[in-house]
């Protein structure tokens, strides 16, 4: 069996910093006052880079002899304006650096994260004039397709565009519609259509593609259209 003691360390087995714990909250004060501005992550991330920037600057201070615990309002101000000017603790970031927070307070952009989907409403789709080659233009950028065969994906990019002028304008729409996942009754309501007319129509441009492909026979037109 392994026992612990309990006993607090002598003054002999004191680290030489010790001493800047107490100092530390008054930097994080200080640092959440002046970060305050940013969202949660961020936030976190600078008042820590504070914290970290007034330790190093504790043991520089200590090396010359100098009490740092005598000015902890001037420690904390220079911790975190050293960190609004993007220096950091064992370095210092490009302001090349994208996602270095004085390269984008100096050039006045943000970066932000991409979409986890690159679904959008029917309405959001069509409302503006090229909408969906705007958003073929963002699934492009951003799809990366390891399932399907590189050919079959540059046979599909060539044939479907061209399979969608067979189709009318209308028709178009709604197979565009369909393919970005919207549901048929949706889709019908926009049309002016029952949700079940739509399902007969993708139905038969799904044949009509494999007819397009060559996969499949044209059939002799029946009676009773679909």
């Amino acid at each position: 069996m392994r026992i612990l003691s309990t006993a607090r360390p002598s003054n002999g087995d004191r680290s030489p910093h010790d001493d800047f714990l107490a100092l530390s909250p008054i930097v994080e004060r200080h640092a959440r006052v002046v970060f305050r501005g940013l969202d949660a992550e961020a936030r976190e991330e600078a008042v820590a880079e504070a914290v970290a920037a007034a330790f190093e600057a504790h043991v520089a201070l200590k090396a010359r002899d100098r009490d740092p615990a005598a000015f902890p309002a001037m420690l904390a101000t220079y911790s975190a304006l050293r960190v609004k000017d993007g220096r950091h603790v064992g370095g210092r970031r490009s302001s090349r650096d994208v996602l270095s927070r004085k390269a984008q307070q100096r050039r006045g952009f943000r970066v932000e994260p991409l979409p986890a989907s690159t679904r959008a409403s029917f309405d959001n789709l069509y409302a503006e004039v090229h909408g969906q080659q705007k958003q073929d233009a963002l699934e492009e950028c951003l799809r990366d397709n390891t399932q399907t065969p590189v050919p079959n994906q540059v046979a599909f990019r060539l044939d479907f565009p061209a399979f969608l002028q067979t189709l009318t304008e209308r028709d178009r729409q709604m197979a565009l519609a369909l393919a970005e996942g919207h549901l048929a009754k949706h889709v019908a309501g926009q049309f002016g259509l029952t949700a079940g007319r739509v399902t007969q129509l993708r139905q038969r441009w799904q044949r009509q593609w494999l007819v397009f492909q060559g996969e499949m026979e044209l059939l002799p037109p029946t009676s009773r259209p679909v």
